[in-house]
């Protein structure tokens, strides 16, 4: 196989999107620009980079496996997704808009206290540096072996490549480029889907080449209890994870952060059905592929179906996918650690540019973290599965507390503690320890029950037993007192020149991502010159996205940027109103 042109390809969109985060560069003035994008972002990115940050290789390689083995089973898992999205915005988003705080870590000191908050730090810190270091590697390998190239050298090209732009550029660099990723992998599948449809004698030829139960909403082990269970932990998930939080405390409003996560929902409604077609569809042309085997049905497919440089097209989307999801913790472990630990515990009185060197320091520091973590994979083995394993066992005691934090009165910092050690300790139990000790293993649905029911019903059960005793948490009645000055202080801290500035770097992303999808455009129309099939397709997806490229480009031009201290004064006026 011809790989210099998927080769220039991959090269060339990795330089764009760097050279997008050196743009940047000079954008974050302090860390609520820095982190939060001047808590200005518009709705519509803050939804397209969540979406893009739910994504990773595990999309292709594990959702992907499951699809050739059961069929529409993995769409089915996928659109709880969109259920969970749909309660988080009705509910949840505009509750983390309205709390006030940059981070999650920040509302948890805030509501829960000082020790809950370190607590929560070190283990979601170690959590996310493991999960995606992890995910860092099938990616890794992915390119190496499609394209003929040394596994370390591709693994630690890759990872600082993932942690320049993010170290550089902050929040709006992850966000610009999490929509040049999404344009691109929505590109490449488009492109896929009619060329494997083709190769399989089309939509009839493929449905008569499946089993009969292929298209069951349900199938396997995927039971109607494992989805169930999938949906509460969903909620919890999309609604608690920290690097989520930041997309919904990153825009102007409540009634933003609602849309945030609302266009999440309608995207993961629709495209389940498209990203999982290609391996479903690859059953039909492969059907003897057995273990794990099974995992390498999308590259497989892609492989088959798509020339060079369409098949580059393709990895590009699935790399950026991975460096979507991995760039999105690391921008939030690194805000945690700067907003949370230096600022709030080392250095209260940290300049901003003092915090700059650290948000930035600390994104190099936890990034190259991540790549040792990839490196380490190999040599370990199964290490993948682990670290999957880590966060089913830490994701509810660890997400549900603070959702819970953000309705009740009555929840302790104490309380806390206790129900997230409990929740750790029994899921610990069951997925570690059961197996080796007495022979037994729960099932995907039940793990997943317990994981997340547990903390639930911890809650719950304490929630009850406090509203019994009339007691209110101390810890509640302190961050009410601290929360009404807080929101004072921070509508009198928006000077004029800080509004005008979060302004004009709100413009410049705009204008960015208009650039970005013109270049994707013309990327691409170059393509159809030079494939060898799937030209017209090809032809046709470019001009709708340089037809794209105009949406943010007469958005920027509605963003008035005033001149002038009387414009300045109506600005703050304006703040404080």
């Amino acid at each position: 196989m011809n790989t210099t042109i998927d080769t220039l390809v991959i090269l060339v969109f990795s330089a764009f999107v760097l050279g997008i985060g050196m743009l940047f560069a000079r954008t974050g003035r302090n860390l609520k620009s820095f982190f939060a994008g001047g808590e200005a972002v518009p709705w519509f990115i803050g939804g397209l980079s969540l979406f893009m940050s739910f994504f990773s290789a595990g999309t292709f390689v594990a959702w992907g496996s499951i699809a050739y083995k059961y069929g529409w089973v993995a769409i089915t898992i996928q659109w709880t997704m969109c259920i969970g999205a749909l309660v988080t915005g009705l509910y949840l988003a505009p509750r983390w808009k309205a709390a006030g705080a940059l981070t999650a870590a920040e509302f948890i000191r805030e509501r829960l206290g000082l020790t809950v908050q370190k607590v929560y730090i070190f283990i979601f810190t170690l959590v996310s540096v493991f999960i995606k270091g992890s995910v860092l590697y099938p990616v890794a390998k992915l390119v190496s072996s499609s394209l003929n190239l040394p596994l370390v050298p591709c693994t630690i090209g890759l990872g600082i490549f993932m942690i320049a732009y993010t170290a550089v550029g902050g929040l709006w660099a992850v966000m610009v480029t999490d929509i040049l990723q999404f344009v691109v992998l929505s590109a490449a599948v488009f492109i896929l889907l009619p060329l494997s449809l083709n190769r399989v004698g089309g939509f009839e030829g493929f449905t008569n080449a499946v089993p009969d139960d292929f298209f069951n909403l349900l199938n396997g082990e995927y039971t109607l209890g494992f989805v169930a269970a999938f949906v509460i932990y969903h909620i919890c998930y999309i609604g608690g994870n920290w690097t989520f939080v930041q997309r919904y405390t990153s825009v102007d409003s409540p009634k933003s952060a609602r849309k945030v996560a609302f266009l999440f929902a309608g995207l993961y409604l629709v495209s389940p059905v498209i990203w999982m077609l290609p391996p479903m569809i690859y059953k039909a042309i492969n059907p003897s592929l057995t273990g794990l085997d099974t995992e390498n049905a999308y590259l497989m497919i892609c492989k088959l179906v798509l020339p060079p440089g369409l098949l580059g097209l393709m990895l590009t989307g699935m790399y950026f996918s991975t460096s979507a999801s991995a760039n999105t913790a690391l921008n939030v472990v690194s805000a945690v650690f700067t907003n949370d630990i230096y600022k709030g515990l080392i250095n209260p009185q940290a300049s901003d540019r003092q915090l700059m060197r650290v948000a930035r320091g600390s994104s190099w520091f936890f990034g190259l973290g991540m790549i040792v973590i990839a490196l380490l994979v190999p040599a370990a083995g199964g290490i993948v599965e682990v670290v999957l394993s880590i966060s089913s066992i830490s994701g509810g005691p660890l997400l549900a507390p603070p959702l819970w934090a953000l309705f009740s009165k009555r929840l302790t910092g104490q309380a806390t503690l206790w129900i997230t050690g409990i929740g750790l300790t029994v899921n610990l139990f069951f997925k570690a320890i059961s197996p080796w000790l007495f022979d037994f293993k729960l099932t995907r649905g039940a793990e997943t029950i317990i994981g997340v029911g547990l903390p639930l019903l911890l809650l719950l059960a304490y929630e009850l037993w406090a509203r019994s005793r009339n007691q209110v948490a101390q810890e509640e009645l302190r961050y009410r007192t601290v929360g009404d000055q807080k929101r004072r202080d921070q509508a009198g801290e928006v000077s004029g020149e800080e509004a005008i500035a979060i302004k004009k770097q709100n413009r410049f992303g705009l204008r960015i991502i208009a650039i970005s999808l013109a270049f994707t455009g013309i990327m691409l129309l170059g393509l159809s010159f030079l494939t060898t099939q799937g030209a017209l397709i090809t032809a046709v997806i470019s001009v709708v996205v340089l037809a794209s490229s105009l949406i943010p480009w007469f958005a920027s031009r509605r963003v008035q940027i005033p001149s002038g201290l009387q414009q300045t004064e109506k600005i703050v006026n304006s703040n404080h109103g």
